[in-house]
């Protein structure tokens, strides 16, 4: 009988590097931006407003933002996940 070994890659989890989230490089900046200074009587305002935002922003916003993570993530690949862009 032959005994089979299991060999388990452990993969290096970097540090968190908000450029590499779609959501933290290139969505919450723009946002924030075009909610601030704005307050909001209640929960529902700002989930209008929200709505109303991404109703408005264009398609391509979100295509170039999804895009340009390809390069940023074989960046990251090819130095091990030891990636923070400055």
């Amino acid at each position: 009988m032959q005994q089979q070994h299991c060999h388990h890659h452990h993969h290096h989890q970097g540090r968190r590097s908000p450029d590499l989230a779609p959501s933290d490089f290139h969505l919450f900046g723009p946002l924030k931006r075009h909610l601030g200074g704005m307050a909001f009587e209640t929960k529902d305002d700002l989930i209008s407003e929200l709505r109303n935002w991404f109703d408005k922003v264009d398609v391509d916003f979100f295509r170039v933002g999804i895009n340009s993570l390809l390069s940023r993530w074989q960046k990251c690949i090819d130095l091990h996940g030891d990636y923070v862009d400055k």
